[in-house]
């Protein structure tokens, strides 16, 4: 069945978006915190994860090969955030997402996936085998995290979103 002719079907088409850096955007030692209706407004979420997938690739990383973990703690935009996270990955490359059920994933649970099925061995300095010609997909290169941890959420409240490396844990400043 083709439905790439259907109305809001087929194939996905990038889309190039100008946006400019944002004040006060700055991650702090574990991801970025703001009100919720900051991260809603304009090009606020899709800044830092554009951002943070460009940081990703500009380490080498080749983001078509492995899977994204997206999680959270299922407060308020978590449902928004993950669908816009998931869009811009697909324009990036990302072919492969593990997704929590109903987008729930605590960041410990996020870390172990990433630990048990990450890419530490995926990195032609360390792999003793031919790499390319390795079956990938599988593993896991990263993870968005959303949540404000401890604080509150909901509309009026917090919302956070963090990025875990290939070894499970937070993200170096120099990436985010």
């Amino acid at each position: 069945l083709d439905l790439t002719s259907a109305v809001g079907l087929g194939p996905l088409k990038p889309t190039l978006v100008d946006s400019n850096p944002i004040d006060g955007q700055k991650p702090g030692t574990s991801g970025l915190r703001k009100k919720t209706k900051v991260f809603m407004q304009g090009n606020y979420l899709n800044n830092f994860v554009q951002a943070t997938f460009d940081a990703i690739k500009a380490t080498g990383t080749d983001v078509s090969k492995g899977s994204l973990v997206i999680g959270g703690d299922g407060r308020y935009f978590n449902d928004l955030a993950i669908q816009t996270i998931i869009k811009m990955g697909i324009a990036n490359g990302v072919t492969n997402f593990w997704i929590g059920k109903d987008g729930l994933l605590s960041t410990p649970a996020v870390s172990a996936i990433i630990r048990e099925r990450g890419s530490s061995d995926l990195s032609p300095k360390s792999c003793l085998l031919d790499c390319r010609k390795m079956d990938v997909t599988g593993k896991a290169f990263g993870a968005f995290i959303l949540t404000a941890s401890h604080n509150p959420g909901g509309p009026e409240e917090d919302f956070g979103i963090k990025y875990n490396c290939e070894n499970g844990g937070p993200a170096p400043e120099k990436l985010t």
